[in-house]
This record gives C-alpha cells, structure tokens and sequence, in this order.
C-alpha cells in the first residue's frame, strides 16, 4: 500500500517519503517541514493516532490526512481530536485521496496552537483536557468534539450539520436531536456553574460560541 501510494503520488507531481512504522514516521514528521503528511492508523510500533497527537505536542502542524479501515465514528472522533485534519476510509479512491491531499497542502499548515483558548476557557485537543479559569472540565469524547470545534470558530455561526460531520457523520441517521442535545449538555457543564451564557442559540441555523469582544 506505501508503495502504491508513493509512486501515485510522485506520478502527481510529490516529492514523497515513506516511513514503515510509528517511531519512525514520527521523526520524520518532527525533524522535516512537510507539506502534508499521510498517516496510516494501524502502524508498528505505535498507532497513528499516537503520531498524530505527538507530532502536535511537538508544535509540528503540518496538515494530517489519517488514512484508516476502521469506519466506525468513534475513530474518526478520535482520529480529529488528536490533532487530525481529514480522512479517509479504505477501501479508497486514489482520486479522491489526491484531491483531499491537495485541498490541505493548499490550507497549509498555518499556526495553530496546541491549546485553544476562548476567554478564561482552554481545550487541548491533544490531551482530551478542558477548563473553565481553574476548574477542569469533566467532558465527554463527544461533548469535547463538540466544544473543540465551537472554539476553533469562535464568535462565528456553527450550523448542526457541520457539528454532526464533526463528532458523528454526514450519514448519522439518529435522533434528529442530537446536537441540540449535547449543546444542552455542555452548557450545563461549561456555562451554568460559572454564571455565563457564552454557548448561544442562532435560531434556524446553529449554534456560536461568544467571545470576550461580543457585546
């Protein structure tokens, strides 16, 4: 498989060096600017989550498309929180796989602190970690992807499909409620205690987390 993808890859104009397992890859990562890296989840050593998440501990943001058999939401969950960009489940098209990997090489790798901050509310989504001033959170995986991506577009509309392709999947086919009901759930964890309403309702759109600056 590294071998197919790196000679479709270079035939794709990359410049593509492959690692076989995780201790490896992860040197690579750190020790090299990238401009993408394509990371296999089940590696030697240790997995490509570990890869992933230590590379963003590392303060390496090269983009990271997770390439995985595992369907399942939870890995994907995983997969993001750990410091992922985008993924792809096998079996998958080469195609598709090259178009993802250029829409991140054109994103770039940018700036990203590994601890988002909102106010007196931080989230390492390397360390699955949230607090609120000096009280730690205690959060769900789902309710911490859920408030992960509220605080990556903080002072910005966030629409429930957007937060269903994030923690779940476009194909969720649940309770129609759901969203609703994990906002209803953080709020009563990241809001209510402290005496804020920062997690606002935008009715018939979505959701926004409220910044300092917000009047």
């Amino acid at each position: 498989m590294a071998a197919l993808l790196q000679r479709g890859l270079r035939e794709e104009g990359y410049a593509v060096d492959v690692a076989a397992d995780g201790p490896n890859g992860l040197w690579m990562a750190t020790e090299n600017d990238y401009d993408a890296v394509l990371l296999d989840i089940m590696l030697p050593g240790f997995d490509g989550f570990d890869v992933c998440r230590r590379m963003r501990e590392a303060g390496r943001w090269a983009p990271v498309l997770l390439l995985t058999a595992r369907d399942g939401v939870e890995n994907r969950v995983q997969g993001l929180d750990a410091g992922a960009d985008d993924y792809v489940t096998k079996p998958f098209s080469f195609a598709e796989l090259a178009a993802r990997l250029r829409a991140l090489v054109r994103r770039g790798a940018g700036t990203r602190p590994a601890e988002l901050e909102v106010g007196d509310l931080r989230l390492n989504p390397a360390t699955h970690r949230a607090s609120r001033g000096d009280v730690d959170l205690t959060l769900s995986p789902k309710e911490m992807a859920v408030l992960e991506l509220l605080m990556r577009n903080a002072g910005a509309v966030v629409t429930r499909t957007q937060i269903l392709e994030h923690a779940w999947d476009s194909a969720y086919d649940g309770a129609s409620n759901v969203v609703d009901q994990y906002i209803v759930y953080l709020r009563k964890k990241v809001d209510r205690p402290f005496n804020r309403n920062d997690i606002e309702t935008v009715r018939g759109v979505g959701y926004r987390l409220r910044t300092d600056s917000m009047g």
